[in-house]
């Protein structure tokens, strides 16, 4: 398919987002001034929005969920310093620090992540990256894993190479995830400790070692709209195939702990934005996925085609159940082995007899918690 560029337009109106998502349907380029129209004119009308992203959401992934869990497999201890995130090494947030869990733990995770019906499991390790030791560990979990589960693998273990992409490729590592976060320009606002070419450079030694990319944004960290433009461009760029839209979370004891701008509303038209531009990726909902959309959550499946179920590394999200009926309610179909009932039922079960979120002892704050500091 060919790839062109639609034309400026002045003003959107809710009749030309038919006209969008048909060009973003061709493999067209959106241009940057649209973009940003999207996410900042009051005159596009945010029904009509939702009904074109879901257009272009629908010729790929069809009315299809797919559910990740993640595994936060090692917490606290790092030296970076990203002003976002309660692990790094200027976060006074009173978090659980352990290195590496140990093999059975990350395997019983990951059963248990695959009976709560995941997709994919997510393995997350705090750090500036794998030493070579580190990553022949890691791949020889993402052997396991698969040997014993039919999971598409995730792993997001910061700065690689090409020689530790090429392990973990050979071990079969489905996906890579290494955040943009942020546009180039505001970079240095967020982190001194390493650079946004640093992450480029880790993207790139993944998708030259055929490993999937998964890379997205934090979004209100007083980035303009701009920027958020730029990062789904560059994504699109890339040819991501997943990119996580997380809205940032307001942690006391983070250098960043006010989100700005982050209405409903405005969520709502990022995750729009971020699927016209990428018309065939993975555009996933996730960290502040309930806190920051609230009533509106439901919409946001009509742009995403997946999610984080229970939790996001130190927040605990919304129980399993509560977010299986939220997409069956919608009318979408979750992606797993088991049927939607089964899940709803085993997530209740589970509810009692695993009270610790899956990937367990790393959440902090639940999303009530978090609620009073804003």
């Amino acid at each position: 398919m060919g790839v062109g560029v639609w034309p400026t337009m002045s003003t959107v109106t809710a009749l030309d987002l038919e006209l969008l998502a048909s060009a973003a349907l061709a493999g067209e380029l959106i241009a940057d001034s649209d973009a940003e129209q999207i996410l900042l004119d009051p005159e596009i009308d945010l029904l009509p929005l939702v009904h074109a992203a879901y257009r272009v959401r629908h010729a790929r992934w069809d009315k299809t969920v797919q559910v990740h869990i993640l595994n936060n497999a090692a917490n606290g201890k790092c030296p970076e310093d990203c002003s976002y995130c309660t692990q790094g090494k200027n976060s006074s947030v009173p978090i659980e620090e352990y290195s590496m869990k140990s093999p059975d733990e990350i395997m019983e995770e990951a059963r248990l992540a695959y009976e709560n019906g995941a997709f994919r499991y997510c393995m997350v390790f705090s750090g500036r990256g794998p030493s070579t030791n580190r990553t022949d560990e890691l791949a020889s979990l993402v052997r396991n894993i698969k040997a014993k589960y039919p999971l598409e693998v995730c792993v997001s273990a910061g700065l690689l190479d090409d020689a530790k992409a090429e392990v973990l490729a050979e071990a079969g590592l489905d996906r890579l995830n290494h955040n943009l976060n942020t546009s180039e320009e505001h970079y240095a606002e967020i982190c001194t400790t390493h650079t946004y070419q640093d992450r480029l450079n880790t993207l790139k030694a993944a998708k030259r070692n055929g490993i999937e990319m998964c890379s997205g944004l934090i979004a209100g960290m007083g980035e303009p709209a701009s920027d958020l433009v730029e990062i789904a461009q560059t994504l699109r760029s890339l040819e991501a195939e997943s990119i996580p839209v997380n809205f940032l979370l307001p942690f006391e004891g983070n250098d960043l702990v006010e989100p700005k701008g982050l209405t409903p509303e405005y969520c709502l038209r990022v995750l729009c934005m971020f699927r016209f531009a990428n018309p065939t990726a993975e555009i996933r909902v996730a960290a502040g996925r309930e806190f920051h959309l609230r009533s509106l959550e439901p919409l946001a499946l009509y742009p995403a085609n997946s999610l984080f179920l229970e939790g996001y590394l130190n927040a605990k999200g919304a129980a399993s159940n509560r977010t299986y009926e939220m997409i069956i309610d919608a009318g979408f179909e979750i992606v797993s082995d088991f049927s939607a009932e089964a899940l709803v039922d085993s997530a209740e079960k589970s509810a009692v007899e695993h009270p610790v979120e899956i990937g367990g002892k790393s959440a902090v704050k639940t999303l009530e918690d978090l609620r009073p500091s804003l």
